[in-house]
């Protein structure tokens, strides 16, 4: 039995997101049914977290235990001519044995695209979060300092979500200017030991309403202090969300 890290990139656009689902095509169904052509073997392909559908990844890592005697170039080869042009495996790598893309993560990193302005990128339709007018960074990044750390961000967490505990310690949550095709944008850096279900979709609604001029910088401690999604931002759309990379133990 061999032990497999795959990282893979995806255009999460027409998919339900990564988990097998009833209601249409999952990363996950594509990339194991590509496996099992290749290998002629059934396997559960276990991914770092469940992207959801629209949500992209440059850096997604799974992982998989094989009796395949296949190199791993050549798995790598083979699996890319079988998927999808929306997915790219990137890297078949050995493992340790036992190796669980979940369990063994320490820290992941998202980044959100946002475009704003009067006239949206036609180029970037699918790829940020068109917000017409203005966005004033300054004030986001004052309140994405107010989050750093370790904290209870029930407030940010999405319906539905069942976790033994919502604490969760931010490491990174840098707001940036960007220009791309000379359209004004913003991406946000987001890395944290863990995140809770459309956690920082919320942060990122949250933070473009400081920025947008309808909360103050002081809101955001209070949202956070009220443990309660109710009071927080809207929840940023799906497609400018991606899953930059994970970082596992040594």
């Amino acid at each position: 039995m061999r032990h497999l890290k795959i990282t893979i990139a995806y255009d999460g656009s027409n998919f339900v997101g990564w988990q097998v689902q009833p209601n249409g095509i999952s990363i996950q169904q594509r990339l194991e049914e590509a496996w099992t052509k290749v290998t002629g073997e059934k396997l559960r392909i276990t991914a770092s977290g469940r992207t959801d559908a629209g949500v992209h990844a440059l850096g997604q890592v799974c992982s998989v235990a094989t009796q395949s005697k296949l190199e791993n170039w050549s798995l790598l080869r083979a699996i890319n001519a079988e998927t999808p042009y929306e997915m790219a495996v990137l890297k078949v790598e050995d493992a340790a044995e036992g190796f669980h893309a979940i369990r063994d993560a320490v820290e992941k990193t998202y980044c959100y695209h946002i475009q704003f302005g009067r006239i949206q990128d036609p180029l970037r339709l699918g790829r940020c979060w068109f917000v017409p007018g203005e966005i004033d960074i300054a004030p986001m990044q004052a309140a994405a300092g107010l989050v750093m750390g370790e904290f209870d961000f029930a407030s940010f967490q999405g319906a539905h979500s069942d976790r033994k505990t919502t604490v969760r310690t931010v490491l990174r949550f840098d707001v940036e200017a960007e220009q791309i095709n000379g359209f004004p944008g913003i991406k946000i850096y987001l890395a944290a030991n863990g995140f809770l279900y459309n956690m920082v979709r919320n942060l990122v609604g949250t933070v473009v309403r400081i920025g947008r001029g309808r909360e103050s910088v002081e809101w955001m401690t209070w949202v956070l202090e009220q443990k309660d999604r109710n009071v927080a931002g809207q929840t940023a759309p799906a497609h400018g969300l991606f899953l930059d990379h994970v970082v596992y133990k040594s």
